[in-house]
């Protein structure tokens, strides 16, 4: 039986990036704050030490900090007519384990989505006047003008890096232009462009492109956010991407908002503390409790005023479903909402080879490159095109890690003398123009549990059946053939062109950005939380992450993760706390 411990005002589940926003929003508002994480503890000086952060058979190939899926993982299948499968091994995806989450292992590439993307219904059914059959996008509910003072806070307490493109309402040179209006500038200059991104940008101007730099939570200079915690210089050392950053230089929660918070004397955080179920009422209408287990196997039962679910969306969704929270989606009748709109991104690149340049791929960061944003969103005219969304294209040198790295040309053999040579011949002189494409959602694709595999607690696992669709293979074949283009522009020797074919395969690895299954909206019918991410169902339950996300726009969605985290944290600071009850 459950041993009841005390309660508390707040309580939140999981701790990455939006559990230590909203312990610091929920903290500074005067609440008692627990913070269960299943994980363990995990800090820069102990675990991210520069003297092995950058073993990259440890922390890549061995999954030092992804999650261990002899604990738990998930089934997948392409279609309802197949047999999920349990993923055995990381590949397509790699969430994070401990504190601190996959954030502690991004790249640190900080987006704001556009203005559009935030009604991406109405703004193309406007503009194209249908969709096709079966897409279930949706409006998210909230504005990029509400969000836009949140976006604008995140970035300070990373203290980005970037050239701003629209500075309240006036396009700046050198920025994107097609973001929306910024109050003020990044907080810190671009980070300095080795080679292969300025080839790039001067292709891309060739053709008339825009070119910017990559907004980046890898400092370019020394910084001090304003809860007054110190960031260094980033050294361009090349480990960001699946490694933390020994340096201080990359933004985590570990380095900007953890040296505050675990300070204060009404926030506690217990690790290696698993929630197993969310207790409702005899109402079924709000949270008293969950049900968590330590790693001694004791259980526990912990009551809260309030609670946040602050772990990663694939988490988040089964907790929903293990707790009988808000009607399971049934894609063959179309209805109900938890699980539903999963969506994905789409990649694709091609390989530029040279004889006569040394691109030193060695030096990078994980969110440092050139970049064009004219493939994005509704950027461009898609009449005709037979697809919406979009997606940016360019050059971000994450770093030439030596095991990882080894782009070949076409025709080389994949063994042998001749593949070795290959490598050896193009490692310092290739680089690779990538491209990083919108999905949206559709009626086939969602999260559910799986009816036959359980985990070591004999729950459910989560099944994920997810494809991309024709508006996917159109649209990154579309992004894939101006990176060709810009490609060429940088007169290589050759190129090697790398299309995104057939069914979505979870064996390679293509990004950790999964979004939906507790999508935010207006609609209690096609929403699980409304647009303050508080529970359509359960008042006092909010459910932040990216799990929100109606559809999959073509950027990286941390940006707007934690945008959406300090609108929800407004919410409850200033509305729910007084009254406390449901939002809209």
């Amino acid at each position: 039986m459950a041993e009841r411990l005390p309660p508390v005002d707040a309580l939140l589940v999981g701790f990455g990036w939006t559990g230590a926003i909203l312990g610091q929003e929920l903290t500074d508002a005067g609440l008692n704050v627990l913070a269960l994480e299943r994980g363990a503890w995990r800090d820069t000086p102990t675990d991210f030490a520069p003297t092995f952060a950058q073993d990259e058979l440890r922390y890549y190939f061995r999954h030092e900090l992804f999650e261990r899926l002899s604990h738990e993982t998930l089934t997948v299948r392409n279609n309802i007519g197949q047999t999920a499968l349990p993923m055995r091994q990381l590949g397509s995806f790699l969430p994070g384990s401990n504190v601190g989450g996959a954030g502690v292992h991004w790249n640190g590439q900080t987006w704001r989505f556009l203005p559009s993307d935030f009604v991406a219904h109405s703004h193309n059914l406007q503009r194209y006047g249908k969709l096709q059959q079966d897409m279930t996008i949706q409006d998210w509910g909230v504005s990029y003008d509400e969000l836009e003072p949140h976006y604008d806070r995140f970035e300070y307490i990373c203290g980005i890096s970037g050239q701003a493109g629209n500075l309240r309402g006036a396009i700046q040179a050198g920025g994107n232009p097609f973001e929306g209006p910024r109050a003020r500038p990044y907080p810190n200059p671009p980070m300095a462009m080795s080679y292969p991104p300025t080839l790039f940008a001067e292709a891309a101007r060739s053709l008339g492109y825009k070119p910017f730099p990559q907004p980046s939570a890898n400092m370019s200079q020394a910084y001090t956010n304003p809860l007054g915690v110190q960031l260094g210089p980033c050294t361009y050392c090349g480990f960001c991407e699946k490694f933390g950053c020994g340096n201080y230089s990359k933004a985590t929660a570990q380095t900007t908002i953890l040296p505050v918070l675990m300070r204060k004397p009404n926030f506690t955080l217990r690790t290696e503390s698993e929630v197993l179920k969310i207790n409702l009422d005899s109402t079924g209408k709000r949270a008293v409790s969950v049900t968590y287990v330590d790693a001694a196997g004791r259980e526990y039962e912990q009551p809260a005023d309030l609670i946040v679910l602050t772990a990663y969306i694939l988490h988040n969704v089964r907790l929903l479903l293990l707790s009988g929270i808000g009607k399971p989606y049934d894609p063959v009748a179309g209805t109900g909402v938890v699980g539903r709109n999963y969506a994905y991104q789409i990649t694709s690149s091609v390989n530029v080879f040279y004889d006569d340049k040394l691109l030193n791929p060695f030096i990078g960061a994980g969110a440092h490159g050139m970049l064009i944003d004219e493939f994005n969103g509704d950027n461009f005219d898609h009449s005709g095109l037979g697809f919406i969304g979009g997606g940016f294209i360019g050059i971000v040198q994450t770093g030439g890690r030596p095991i990882e790295m080894h782009a070949t040309p076409e025709g080389t053999p994949k063994w042998g003398s001749a593949f070795k040579k290959a490598i050896a011949r193009n490692y310092l002189r290739s680089t690779s123009v990538v491209t990083h494409g919108a999905v949206m959602s559709h009626r086939g694709n969602y999260l559910d549990l799986d009816p036959t595999y359980r985990d070591v607690y004999g729950r459910p696992l989560l099944r994920m059946t997810f494809d991309f669709t024709d508006n996917e293979h159109k649209m990154s074949d579309y992004l894939t053939d101006k990176a060709t283009d810009l490609a060429k522009a940088m007169k290589p020797r050759e190129i090697k062109v790398n299309k995104r074919q057939g069914s979505w395969d979870v064996v390679p690895y293509q990004t950790t950005h999964n979004t939906g299954g507790a999508v935010m909206g207006t609609d209690p019918s096609t929403s699980v939380v409304n647009r303050y991410l508080q529970s359509w169902d359960v008042s006092n339950l909010f459910v932040l992450g990216s799990g929100a996300f109606p559809q999959n726009p073509g950027y990286n969605p941390t940006g707007t993760v934690a945008a959406l985290a300090y609108w929800a944290a407004d919410a409850i600071r200033t509305r729910y706390l007084k009254a406390p009850g449901p939002l809209a």
